[in-house]
């Protein structure tokens, strides 16, 4: 066998090891979330300004209530 013929087997079947290595990591993720890059979504500050506002809202209903 020459070199060549060898460089393209092992080229080959690096093609099929990448292939399956990628069908088993796709198999792992939870079907119902979508694909991203891994981080968690972030909030701006406006966004926890409001929800924190929100809460702070709904424990002063709850206290005034109890």
């Amino acid at each position: 066998m020459d070199t060549a013929a060898i460089i393209d087997a092992l080229e080959a079947e690096r093609d099929r090891l990448d292939s399956a290595i990628a069908a088993l990591k796709g198999s792992r993720r939870n079907p119902r979330r979508p694909a991203g890059n891994g981080s968690k979504p972030r909030l701006s500050a406006a966004a926890r300004k409001r929800i924190s506002e929100a809460q702070k809202k709904r424990w002063a209903e709850r206290k005034k209530t109890a």
